[in-house]
């Protein structure tokens, strides 16, 4: 199977209450695979990784989120993973952004991949899960972000994974 490089721009939406929203995935040709992530997705030929977070935002939740309110880059990964019969080579990049309670009631969460749901996980409910949860390990990764945006730490790469071989 060829693989299709893809570039993506990930968002850590975070709330008040430090909860992430994650939405959930499925793959059509596998009965019963489901995962849970990130809003965000491809960066298209005309952006850059600010503007394709933006636009994913928007149109993943109706959230009209300005590029100042992302953070700078926090973590990369590059993963191999295959979804209906395609394999993409996907080097990913994750941002923070903080909602306020007014932007949590107003957004429209409405892209294809959440029809399956989409919910605000809390650190504890995240560390045990037994959900397939991507990037792994999001329990003990998430705490540190804002310590990190705040000190301007460089990003942390999260690894190289194939998510079609690797245990969980």
């Amino acid at each position: 199977m060829d693989l299709t490089k893809r570039r993506t721009s990930r968002v850590l939406l975070m709330d008040g209450d430090d909860r992430l929203l994650l939405l959930c995935g499925r793959d059509p040709r596998r009965p019963g695979a489901r995962w849970w992530f990130t809003v965000g997705g491809a960066v298209e030929e005309d952006e850059d990784y600010l503007q394709a977070a933006v636009r994913e935002v928007w149109e993943e939740t109706a959230l009209r989120l300005p590029v100042g309110r992302l953070s700078p880059v926090v973590w990369t990964r590059q993963a191999i993973f295959s979804v209906d019969g395609q394999a993409f080579d996907q080097y990913e990049e994750y941002r923070l952004a903080r909602v306020t309670a007014d932007e949590v009631r107003e957004m429209n969460v409405r892209t294809e991949e959440a029809r399956y749901g989409h919910r605000w996980w809390s650190t504890a409910e995240l560390a045990t899960t037994e959900e397939t949860v991507r990037p792994k390990k999001m329990a003990s990764l998430l705490p540190d972000v804002p310590t990190a945006v705040d000190l301007g730490r460089p990003p942390v790469h999260l690894g190289n994974f194939n998510e079609d071989t690797d245990p969980e």
